[in-house]
């Protein structure tokens, strides 16, 4: 089986009953979209797959040790790259900011493959914000462990700002950077 075809099945797999905050919809469009959004910056089926698989290892308790095996040492490192600690001792509200912290400057570590898996996050996850945005308004908040709009615009922001200088002339950054001055001003 083809690498991105095993990673989507996988996916699909380890997603399965979750869904995306605060609503009814099927965790794994998440991935997917993320997936089909680095496919609109690079051909290379890894860094594709490694899009897919991102979220397996933060909320579906498989190890970077499991993606080796399965996926090869490329995809795990991808993966790793966007991974968050997510401390799960602790309340993920409480950590939600040194967490945030720490992916804005890891993405200054990154190489260009490991920063498209994190722009097809991010844009992903902004176009949803978005969306429910228009809906719900200021009530969308709730729904996340940080419940402060102006802390999100800053996270959003950073990321942009991040991602810049490698991806400014790519449509996918121009759509996250034009969603995130929509949302957040």
């Amino acid at each position: 089986m083809k690498t991105l075809t095993k990673a989507i099945c996988f996916a699909a797999e380890k997603h399965e009953g979750q869904t995306r905050k605060g609503t009814d919809i099927p965790y794994i469009t998440h991935p997917m979209e993320a997936g089909a959004i680095a496919a609109t910056l690079t051909d290379d089926e890894e860094i594709i797959a490694a899009a897919v698989l991102h979220d397996v290892v933060e909320d579906c308790g498989v190890t970077g040790g499991e993606l080796t095996v399965l996926f090869g040492e490329r995809v795990a490192s991808l993966v790793a790259a966007d991974s968050e600690d997510k401390r799960e001792s602790l309340p993920a509200a409480d950590t939600w900011k040194i967490r945030k912290e720490e992916t804005i400057a890891d993405i200054g570590k990154m190489n260009r493959d490991e920063k498209i898996i994190v722009l097809a996050d991010k844009l992903s996850n902004v176009r949803a914000i978005y969306r429910d945005y228009a809906v719900l308004g200021d009530r969308l908040w709730e729904k996340f462990n940080c419940r402060d709009k102006n802390e999100q615009g800053w996270y959003y922001k950073s990321i942009c700002d991040a991602l810049r200088e490698d991806f400014e002339k790519d449509f996918a950054w121009l759509e996250l950077f034009e969603l995130t001055a929509r949302v957040f001003g």
